[in-house]
């Protein structure tokens, strides 16, 4: 057996001791080593197949850690991990307590900027190549990696205007492999397809008229080609920009064929790639694929209905509307701001308008939902997926800030459903032509609770919250989902009779008919919400019982004030007092 190289590789000045002739060998070590880890540990596989070279690349001719590299989304940079000392414990990676499955600061001097949202690498090193002359130090590197979806967005092409008219010593590298996590789509796609088969547009350059010193395309799986540019570039002051293609899930056939499956398929065989059986057999479908269908559903029968995502056909489920209705579906691209307030336009027009968009990436278009949405009192629709605790991509994608953040917004209605019932009921209230203001329906990652979702339609009254179970002693105000494990504490609790469980349904408006007669009839409280505690759901009840004046203990269950890392979900609600035994033991603790 050849005796391995990457075993060998603790640092990038171990790679850089190795021969040129070498490093393909450790391509092929590190392609096999990803493919090893995530068929069984699961995670992200297919982008960080397509840049093993790129990496291995980069960490050789560059003088890492003191020259600056930024992976624009870490999706990509499972290889840059490896090389970089977390080889050993690299099993670890989205694991409660383990690594981080995208660059992290507190993880390593290698991570030098937290990427888990797109777009942001060219600003950062933008920043920090600006600050190195400011330092002095006019001799250092600052390189970003970004994809070509990713570079489509607003606040890359933002960073690119301002670099541009610097002279910092910046170098981003386009990793062009026309896929995000779904295809790439836009007018800059079909500009950056051209350029790759050796097309000269009739426009000019648009990297050159930025004032960038354009070099590529180049073969991203060549390394001798890619040494060599990088040695030119690394004696080329100012901004440049490398074109650079690459395939995603290059190495694994399967992962190469079917790129939006693999780029992050779960456990799988790492010898082919066929994906291991995953019993569906008695699971509710997911809350995503609520939506989706039941949107085509709606849509079917009303011409009004239009959905617009930013990028997340596949995760969000509007491709099934998508494929039904080509025409009245729209993939953005990572464009969170321009998705908004496009829905904003459109609802201008009289369509009823669903923008179906990641809780954490809603955070990105926060003033276009209060200046463009909600200032005009237009009833833009926003399913809101991923809301709450998302697991194993931990601090960064977690959809836990959208209750407070959404809360203090003028006009904004928020509805968080009990289960795809209550998710399939809202959209089609939401859509029958009534609805005068702008409306967030938040639900989780993952599967529902019904096996019996599809159910016929029932109208939804605005502001109105429900009673689940009666009790005589404390009353346990849930919103959402997080009901369920509610539920569930309820089947087990010994005094479970003096408990009474409300499903308040909405945030905003509250149901202060219901509150009033909770109030008067308990003094024990408690609320839950799969969301930040600071401002949130428990908050807006505990100013109602402020402005009131009614005098109760009420205790605020949440999550707490600082960032949840990574792990799996259940695990996270336990560290944050929210699963199924902790709600059960503080309950049995009350009635003590």
């Amino acid at each position: 057996m050849a005796q391995s190289i990457l075993n060998n590789i603790d640092s990038p000045a171990d790679l850089r001791r190795l021969s040129a002739e070498e490093l393909p060998a450790l391509a092929a070590e590190l392609r096999r080593f990803i493919i090893d880890i995530i068929a069984t540990k699961e995670g992200h596989l297919g982008a960080s197949l397509g840049v093993v070279e790129l990496t291995i690349a980069l960490h050789y001719i560059f003088n890492t850690p003191e020259d600056l590299l930024v992976w624009d989304v870490g999706h990509q940079a499972y290889g840059h991990k490896i090389l970089t000392g977390r080889r050993g414990i690299f099993h670890t990676n989205r694991q409660l307590n383990g690594l981080s499955g995208f660059p992290k600061r507190s993880e390593s001097i290698f991570d030098t900027f937290g990427t888990g949202h797109s777009s942001t690498a060219i600003s950062a090193a933008l920043g920090m190549a600006l600050a190195s002359n400011l330092k002095g130090e006019t001799e250092r590197q600052h390189i970003a990696v970004v994809g070509d979806a990713s570079i489509a967005s607003g606040m890359a092409f933002e960073g690119l205007n301002h670099a541009g008219v610097t002279d910092a010593n910046l170098l981003i590298v386009l990793n062009d492999n026309a896929i995000g996590i779904d295809p790439s789509v836009g007018a800059l796609k079909n500009y950056l397809t051209k350029a790759k088969v050796g097309h000269k547009p009739a426009q000019d350059n648009i990297i050159e008229a930025l004032n960038f010193q354009y070099f590529g395309p180049v073969d991203g799986h060549d390394l001798e080609s890619l040494l060599q540019t990088f040695e030119k570039l690394k004696e080329i002051k100012g901004p440049k920009f490398l074109h650079v293609i690459t395939r995603k899930g290059k190495g694994l056939k399967k992962a190469e064929e079917d790129q939006v499956k693999y780029h992050a398929p779960g456990k799988f065989e790492p010898a082919t790639g066929e994906l291991l059986p995953y019993d569906t057999k008695g699971l509710s479908l997911k809350f995503q694929d609520v939506f989706g269908l039941t949107l085509v559903e709606l849509a079917e029968k009303n011409d009004k209905i239009i959905g617009i995502t930013p990028a997340m056909p596949t995760g969000s489920s509007l491709k099934y509307m998508m494929e039904a209705f080509p025409k009245r579906a729209f993939d953005v691209g990572i464009a969170e701001q321009h998705a908004v307030t496009l829905a904003a336009g459109m609802a201008t027009q009289g369509f009823t308008v669903y923008c179906a968009i990641y809780s954490t990436f809603l955070q990105r278009a926060y003033d276009q939902v209060i200046h463009d949405v909600a200032l005009q009192d237009l009833p833009v629709i926003f399913c809101l997926d991923r809301a709450g605790l998302v697991g194993e991509d931990g601090a960064t994608h977690h959809g836990v800030f959208d209750l407070s953040y959404l809360r203090c917004i003028p006009n904004l209605i928020i509805f968080a459903p009990l289960d795809e019932v209550e998710l399939r009921n809202i959209l089609y209230t939401s859509q029958k032509g009534d609805l005068q203001h702008p409306l967030a329906i938040r639900y989780p990652r993952g599967r529902g609770f019904r096996q019996e979702w599809k159910l016929p339609f029932e109208s939804i009254i605005f502001g109105k919250g429900r009673c689940l179970k009666e009790g005589s002693e404390v009353a346990v105000l849930s919103i959402g989902a997080i009901g369920e494990n509610v539920t569930r504490a309820l089947e087990d609790l010994a005094e479970a009779e003096k408990v009474a469980h409300y499903d308040m349904r909405f945030v905003k408006p509250l149901d202060e008919d219901l509150l009033h007669e909770i109030f008067k009839k308990f003094t024990r409280i408690v609320t839950i919400e799969d969301g930040c505690v600071a401002g949130g759901f428990g908050s807006a009840v505990l100013e109602f019982a402020q402005k009131n004046s009614f005098d109760a203990k009420i205790e605020l269950l949440g999550i707490p004030d600082h960032f949840m890392e990574h792990g799996k979900v259940t695990e996270l609600q336990e560290i944050a007092g929210i699963d199924v035994q902790s709600i059960r033991k503080h309950l049995n603790k009350i009635l003590e």
